[in-house]
């Protein structure tokens, strides 16, 4: 399943990462340095011919700094492994993102814990000047690569992003909204007095 931003993330990163007042969620967008709470960089040059494999894994500290810009209530693990392969000066990035994360239920707002589990396919280029890169196969259209520089903890930040329920609710819990009573009513049924006298 092709998984975009959702929506609801605007007031988490301030519209840093997306375009607001859309009807639809955006594309992906890597997040600017100073934003970037979690970094691994890894660079292009460093990346043998027959690929690399990283297992990361995020001290208390940064999934603390996360959790913050994630509307988390707490994120006890987070952690992935990715392999990496290079052709030329293009990178391709696989693997999975894993984490245990603590958030509220939007009905009754009680705490709620659930796991993450998002998998990871991207491809980075060498930036092309004001051009726009089309994505190949329906996978995710390519990223810029930055100073040739791959980093994997704002991916693993990105899509732990991504696997996130935006309206968390306890097992069995609907939300109702509230029944439209007389007063909902009153107004249209001024409206139509008014228009039986024109």
């Amino acid at each position: 399943m092709d998984k975009r931003r959702p929506l609801w993330l605007v007031a988490v990163f301030d519209s840093r990462l997306f375009e607001p007042g859309s009807d639809g969620p955006k594309d992906r967008k890597t997040m600017e340095a100073p934003e970037r709470p979690w970094s691994v960089p890894v660079s292009v040059a460093d990346i043998p011919e027959d690929g690399r494999h990283y297992d990361l894994v995020a001290d208390q500290e940064v999934r603390q700094a996360v959790a913050k810009i994630s509307g988390l209530r707490a994120l006890s693990k987070l952690d992935a492994s990715f392999d990496l392969e290079r052709r030329g000066d293009t990178v391709t990035v696989r693997g999975e993102v894993h984490a245990d994360v603590g958030q509220t239920c939007v009905v009754t707002l009680d705490p709620i814990d659930t796991q993450v589990s998002e998998a990871v396919d991207l491809e980075f280029v060498p930036p092309a000047d004001d051009a726009v890169i089309p994505a190949k196969g329906g996978r995710e259209p390519p990223e810029p690569l930055e100073n040739g520089i791959v980093d994997l903890g704002a991916v693993a930040t990105e899509f732990l992003i991504l696997g996130l329920d935006p309206y968390p609710r306890k097992p069995g819990v609907e939300f109702s909204p509230p029944a439209a009573g007389d007063e909902a009513e009153k107004p249209f049924a001024a409206l139509a007095a008014l228009k039986k006298r024109s």
